[in-house]
């Protein structure tokens, strides 16, 4: 097999299930109807390699890379050989700036570097559709029409409406970036993390104990799967 056929039986998608049908909560309590999570996105086969992959990428990618020491040849002084060569009965020097001082230069030390690595569109997607799969399947999926009832943000509503759904340590919350009252309920609360649909990705889900979409952040996030699959 040529390489380019390598390439194109790893990337080959995996056997997609059935749609699922969740509920559709009301801020209130209660359902407010029901969603449709499409089985392309959220009941795939989960390729755990793949994730693992993805998901080191993303965390090399998140470092600085800005550690820095010093050789013996940037530290400063060093620039006089402290005794002479011959007489003194003791191992010959050349600096006092050497490894072997302290205050000398560091041997094999870190240097400032880029820890990124190359990692596909199509790998990061697939990835993804793994990680939001296995938490479908673990009914940890969850839709909301809304956290807030009214016009006013509103923590303590925002967060009951939220315990109602789903009662964990970390809760990954998608909404659309131009839902401002979700926003404003819910970005202070430590146990919440707040993306747009756009920013989902592999790492927040698979730290996540529960996520939650909002029907419009579903309906733009599925909505920009299919026209990734489009173009491809």
């Amino acid at each position: 097999m040529t390489k380019d056929g390598h390439e194109r039986a790893r990337f080959r998608k995996a056997p997609v299930g059935e749609a699922r049908t969740v509920t559709v909560h009301a801020p209130a309590g209660g359902e407010g109807g029901t969603a449709e999570l499409p089985g392309e996105i959220f009941d795939v086969q989960v390729n755990v390699p793949l994730i693992h992959q993805v998901v080191v990428a993303q965390q090399a990618a998140a470092r600085q890379g800005t550690h820095d020491t010093k050789t013996r040849g940037e530290v400063r002084g060093g620039g006089k050989k402290p005794y002479r060569q011959k007489g003194t009965g003791r191992a010959r020097q050349g600096s006092l700036r050497a490894p072997q001082f302290a205050g000398g230069g560091t041997v094999h030390g870190p240097t400032p570097r880029n820890y990124d690595q190359r990692t596909p569109k199509k790998m990061k997607a697939a990835a993804l559709r793994g990680a939001l799969s296995d938490r479908a399947r673990n009914n940890r999926v969850h839709v909301v029409s809304s956290f807030v009832d009214g016009d006013t943000p509103s923590t303590k509503a925002a967060l009951s409406a939220l315990l109602e759904i789903a009662n964990s340590r970390r809760v990954l919350v998608v909404v659309e970036r131009t839902d401002e009252l979700t926003w404003k309920s819910l970005r202070n609360v430590s146990t919440v993390h707040l993306l747009d649909p756009g920013q989902l990705n592999t790492y927040d889900v698979m730290i996540s104990d529960d996520v939650v979409f909002t029907q419009g952040a579903l309906a733009s996030f599925v909505g920009r799967g299919k026209a990734q699959e489009a173009e491809q």
